[in-house]
């Protein structure tokens, strides 16, 4: 909204009108204003679930400083939701479609966290929505942005064309001068960092586009289930979502604006994605929310994100990674949300296993999601570490190994 305000107030030379039109200026509003938000509309959105006796529902699981978490207000992904969004409809420019998706994601995915955490809360049901609702949604979510990405003309890329030497080595990277629609993506790893969908379309013959597109909104949706319900799981552990969020947002947006910038595209070897600026704004928001959320959900929290923020979380780095066309790189990116993920998939397959061939359940980790087997004492085939870690040094941890694996999906862009 203050964009096209102030573009207008550019035209009539108004004085300082003109440093709306640099992302980096509205970047930086953005993440000032996100942060202010989550600070002072924290405290009060706290105090109004206490008073309708919002407050986590604990199940005694022998986890330490658990039953102390017993009544504390959850659904404060409230909070990071007001946040991320005030600053993105005041700094961005609204009509460009990867804000738009991006507008979609988080209303969409807060409003199926919410509708979890009120049968949870109000309800008294503590499994909340049924699973199948959730996956619905997920599923829906991911059909809009797929299809989105297919029809709207404005969802383009210029690709990277290398120039080889006659060593056959890349001498030089140039961007090529027209725009155009694609399914490709980067690939990590691979010198040839361009991959298209359409390979795996191969064999349509003249349905190979539709096909391929069709390839690209089936993985579509598979990433934005698996990275939201990956960040669900995560949320165990008091700041452990909302600090991971906030790291993989600074790596997201570091990567949105690489996309964006024409000389960084060519030195990086990447596609130039048009229009994909805006997305550094809401990146901006993005982590501004999510630590300014952490100065009531850090240890020990005085609030909990609930579903509304994890399921928004995940979906919204998801999306955001799918645009900017580096949803390979998201195995690397979400490492923590996907081992989460992993150690609750592989621990009852196990279980499963295990009282099938001899009778009696058997656990490779003392419980599931992993951050809870470094809690908990117990027997499992995995017995590191033989002592309990504190809950503020386990997230700690956890924060550190996030921050790797971001500076290690960066690097991946140039080594190849």
């Amino acid at each position: 909204m203050l964009y096209d305000l102030f573009a207008y107030l550019d035209k009539i030379d108004f004085p300082g009108a003109g440093m709306f039109k640099y992302v980096s200026f509205r970047s930086g509003m953005a993440l000032v204003f996100a942060l202010f938000i989550s600070t002072t509309i924290g405290r009060r959105i706290i105090d109004r679930l206490q008073k309708l006796q919002v407050g986590e529902i604990v199940r005694d699981l022998g986890l330490e400083g658990q039953m102390k978490k017993q009544g504390v207000p959850t659904m404060g992904g409230l909070i990071i939701i007001i946040a991320i969004l005030v600053p993105v409809l005041l700094f961005t420019r609204l009509n460009d479609v990867y804000i738009i998706l991006m507008i979609i994601t988080t209303l969409w995915l807060g409003a199926l966290g919410f509708a979890d955490d009120y049968i949870k809360v109000f309800r008294k049901d503590k499994k909340g929505l049924h699973g199948k609702f959730k996956i619905v949604a997920q599923v829906g979510l991911g059909l809009i942005v797929g299809l989105t990405l297919y029809i709207s003309p404005n969802a383009v890329i210029r690709e990277n064309i290398e120039v080889m030497n006659s060593s056959n080595t890349v001498e030089t990277v140039h961007i090529h001068p027209s725009e155009t629609k694609s399914t490709k993506t980067t690939i990590p790893f691979f010198k040839s960092n361009n991959f298209d969908y359409a390979w795996l379309a191969s064999w349509a013959g003249k349905y190979k586009e539709e096909v391929t597109w069709l390839f690209f909104v089936l993985i579509v949706i598979f990433i934005v289930t698996a990275v939201s319900n990956g960040a669900n799981l995560t949320d165990g552990l008091d700041g452990l979502a909302a600090g991971s969020s906030a790291i993989m947002g600074v790596a997201l947006g570091i990567l949105a604006y690489m996309s964006s910038h024409i000389e960084f595209a060519s030195f990086l070897n990447i596609m130039f994605l048009p229009g994909a600026e805006e997305l550094v704004i809401f990146a901006a928001a993005f982590i501004g929310a999510t630590i300014g959320f952490l100065w009531y959900n850090s240890f020990p929290a005085q609030v909990f994100m609930g579903d509304t923020g994890s399921l928004t979380l995940g979906g919204i780095i998801a999306v955001f990674a799918i645009i900017i066309r580096k949803e390979l790189l998201v195995p690397i990116l979400c490492g923590v949300f996907l081992v989460e993920s992993l150690s609750v998939m592989l621990q009852v397959a196990y279980f499963k296993y295990t009282r099938k061939k001899y009778g009696e359940g058997r656990r490779i980790f003392k419980m599931t999601p992993l951050h809870h087997h470094f809690q908990k004492e117990g027997s499992a085939l995995l017995q590191y570490p033989h002592g309990i870690v504190p809950e503020a040094k386990l997230v700690t941890r956890f924060w550190l190994v996030g921050i790797i694996l971001a500076v290690i999906t960066i690097v991946t862009l140039k080594v190849r």
